[in-house]
């Protein structure tokens, strides 16, 4: 089996649909080529977490070993009025929340003393909004979605406002089940299929992110009857993940609900109903062919 690029969505891939700032000057955190996946999406100007660092070094200070040594004066630094771009998780949260807020509060010239702080601040935008997501741990770990939690409470905490997004994308964002939608129509097109794609099957193995992002989808299709849109979105919940089946019915019982606490981000709204999935399976294999059983497919 063949997979093309254009068949792939990542938590970032909408931002392809945000010319508007892809001209601008993005300072961009996260893991892996940052600055390379930035290029790839259509940012011209581009700026990694790591660039800052070493142009303003006496801002990073949590860690002794990486401060200046003794006799250090300050060469040329990057001077910009930055926009930024959060693609996920850092390796080292502390210098990054450390720098964005800086950014934010100095409006793009962190090497500046700080004068009043602007608001609104300059745009932030943000892809992947997970809390949590599983690895080989028993436990979940710590997703983008927490990173975004320690940086809204930073900045409220010094400047009293709420921090501001531009844009959230990635699950539940229903800008990427848009995104996802005119992709496979694209690929469908591609294929010479004549008939129109009535019905979307997501599937995911997270309730408050997967299953809440096709349920709000959903619910935007049946409220917006767009002509040549697909009809619905159907959820498709897996046990492989973050939702063990067992351990959401044990703490049901406890607690005589499924889901008291709210995962999701903080500018989304929380309706219990909208973690609710239409379908329960044991894994994306049953999931394909649960699909495969709805539409008639042999």
């Amino acid at each position: 089996l063949q997979v093309s690029p254009e068949q792939v969505i990542l938590s970032h891939s909408p931002l392809r649909l945000f010319s508007q700032f892809h001209h601008k000057c993005m300072l961009v955190a996260g893991q892996g080529p940052v600055e390379e996946n930035a290029q790839d999406l259509g940012f011209k100007h581009v700026v990694t977490m790591e660039a800052l660092r070493k142009a303003y070094p006496l801002l990073d200070m949590v860690d002794h070993s990486r401060r200046p040594k003794e006799g250090y004066s300050q060469k040329a630094a990057l001077l910009a009025s930055y926009r930024v771009v959060l693609f996920g998780e850092p390796v080292r949260w502390e210098t990054s929340l450390q720098l964005i807020i800086d950014v934010l509060l100095s409006n793009g010239n962190p090497g500046a003393e700080l004068q009043d702080i602007p608001y609104p601040h300059l745009p932030v935008l943000a892809c992947n909004m997970d809390l949590l997501w599983m690895a080989e741990a028993k436990m979940p770990r710590f997703g983008h979605g927490t990173f975004l939690l320690c940086l809204e409470s930073i900045y409220k905490k010094v400047t009293g406002r709420e921090l501001k997004y531009e844009a959230l994308i990635g699950k539940p964002s229903t800008v990427t089940y848009r995104y996802a939608e005119y992709l496979i129509k694209e690929q469908a097109q591609k294929q010479g299929w004549a008939s129109p794609i009535r019905r979307l099957y997501a599937v995911g193995d997270n309730p408050m992110s997967d299953v809440y992002g096709a349920n709000l989808y959903n619910n935007y299709l049946n409220c917006e009857s767009i002509l040549g849109s697909v009809e619905s979105c159907e959820s498709i919940l897996v046990c492989t993940g973050v939702y063990r089946h067992e351990a959401a019915a044990a703490r049901a019982r406890q607690e005589g609900t499924a889901e008291a606490v709210f995962h999701g981000h903080r500018d989304f709204c929380f309706d219990p109903s909208l973690v609710e999935a239409s379908y329960i399976v044991q894994d994306v294999n049953d999931a394909v062919q649960l699909a495969f059983k709805k539409e008639d497919w042999s």
